[in-house]
């Protein structure tokens, strides 16, 4: 009876394997297509990825990675121990927060209000009008916002005109997040909108004719038709959004801050900047690097469980 089973497991393993080389077999073209993207990946993502371990040394470039000091988890002791820990830690944290709170909902309200114009001609010329921001670079982005926001630009003559002073917007710490986020919403919102509004084109048309039929009013054809059809997408790119909350964009961070608003604008990315590449203290850049990222793979596997429990079982894995 024994020897029946295992016969038989073999015969299961060896059909599975054949049934695998055929699959292989008919659709190579397509893993050769998918090898580079692979390749590059590999190079470019996880070979990095050795690099990391120089933040539990003491990391010196003259006795490389292998010969360096083992000190454990100094490095992370140092940074959670530091007296700007609070402060940058609640800065990136804060900055994320709000920032995924207002600009989660905006690309939703565009793509629900665009898959209402008909005419496609004004679609697109609104769409084009929408889009064009997110090409624009971050450093003429920055640059833009210094020009618009200085104490003699467009937008302070009409402070001046109505308070009788300037504001100081770019120098105020108060300032720098509402900025910041309002910015970033203007600049990405519409790009954004892209896979909600491809969603929304897959709607069938009769549903909302039957709708209309019964009575239905626009919203409630948007709440009944159109939000559950892009509901499975917006809990994807919110897990996604979410589990990178602590990775916000380093160049823009940077190029923003001033003198006098380093108490809101210190955050992460550039606190590991200054003192990997300005001061040379890799390991320790390092150290506040992997804890950024492991923070982030916390929230990701957080807000995906948290989101199938919400969803009915939808959610990024």
């Amino acid at each position: 009876m024994q020897n029946s089973i295992q016969v038989n497991h073999r015969k299961l393993a060896a059909g599975r394997k054949s049934s695998l080389m055929e699959y292989f077999k008919k659709h190579y073209f397509l893993y050769l297509m998918l090898s580079p993207a692979l390749i590059l990946t590999l190079i470019f993502k996880y070979g990095p990825m050795y690099g990391a371990i120089i933040a539990f040394k003491d990391f010196s470039p003259i006795k490389g990675i292998l010969g360096s000091e083992w000190v454990g988890l100094y490095n992370f002791e140092k940074f959670l121990s530091s007296p700007n820990f609070e402060v940058i830690f609640m800065n990136t944290l804060k900055l994320s927060f709000f920032g995924l709170i207002l600009s989660f909902p905006v690309p939703i309200l565009l793509a629900l209000m665009l898959n209402q114009v008909r005419r496609a001609g004004v679609k697109k010329n609104i769409q084009l009008f929408l889009y064009a921001p997110n090409f624009i670079s971050v450093v003429v982005v920055v640059g833009m916002l210094f020009i618009f926001l200085s104490p003699t630009g467009p937008i302070n003559q009409l402070f001046s005109w109505i308070t009788g002073e300037p504001v100081m917007f770019m120098s105020r710490p108060e300032y720098f997040r509402w900025i910041y986020i309002l910015s970033d919403i203007w600049t990405g919102a519409g790009w954004a909108s892209i896979i909600y509004v491809a969603a929304l084109a897959n709607v069938d048309p009769e549903l909302h004719n039957a709708a209309n039929l019964d009575g239905a009013n626009l919203l409630q054809r948007i709440r009944h038709i159109d939000l559950p059809t892009i509901r499975p997408i917006m809990a994807i790119v919110f897990i996604l959004a979410a589990g990178g909350i602590m990775s916000i964009g380093f160049e823009k961070a940077y190029l923003m801050q001033t003198a006098t608003n380093l108490p809101t604008s210190e955050i992460i990315p550039t606190y590991v900047y200054k003192i990997g590449l300005q001061s040379g203290d890799y390991a320790y850049s390092a150290a506040v690097g992997l804890f950024n990222s492991i923070i982030n793979v916390i929230l990701l596997l957080t807000v995906n469980f948290t989101v199938k429990k919400l969803n009915e079982g939808e959610g990024l894995y």
